[in-house]
């Protein structure tokens, strides 16, 4: 019998709706295809600038902030278990995200990796960059990037997170 297009799956998970309807996405296309899924989630650095010399020095992420990146990494593996998927997952790394993500897929092969996109505006996506342009653009597996449903006409549109 043929391997699953999808054997291996993985998604990244950060606690914001985005990366929850990207769980969603990543536990149904699991179960279809009765994947592997791994649950991946970064802690972040972040970057101190320090003097012209030396232009950025990274600090550690806090403990409270790691706990809390783990913590939600634990949730999304429960939330994986309960949904039936037999065969998950949960990493938590430290560092640059986009690094960590593309890091941690030429490690450990996926046939897909699934985001989410906080759908930043042209303006916030060149000055602060998108996570998941870079990701999608370095790795070597297809991506699947989960976006928000777009508002229901006549309905308040829901309240857009800043990256």
């Amino acid at each position: 019998m043929p391997e699953p297009p999808f054997a291996r799956i993985t998604v990244t998970v950060d606690g914001s709706r985005h990366g929850d309807r990207a769980l969603e996405f990543a536990i149904d296309l699991a179960k279809r295809f009765d994947s592997e899924l791994t649950v991946l989630s970064v802690a972040p650095v972040y970057a101190i600038y320090a003097s012209a010399t030396e232009p950025w020095v990274s600090s550690d992420v806090p403990e409270s902030e790691a706990k809390a990146y783990r913590e939600i990494v634990d949730r999304a593996v429960k939330t994986c278990e309960a949904a039936g998927i037999g065969s998950v997952t949960g990493i938590c790394l430290e560092g640059v995200i986009t690094d960590e993500v593309i890091a941690h897929v030429e490690r450990h092969p996926t046939d897909l990796l699934v985001m989410g996109s906080r759908g930043l505006s042209a303006t916030k996506r060149l000055l602060l960059g998108s996570v998941t342009d870079v990701v999608s653009h370095h790795v070597t597996c297809p991506v699947l990037i989960v976006r928000m449903p777009p508002a229901k006409s006549g309905a308040p549109a829901p309240p857009t997170v800043s990256s």
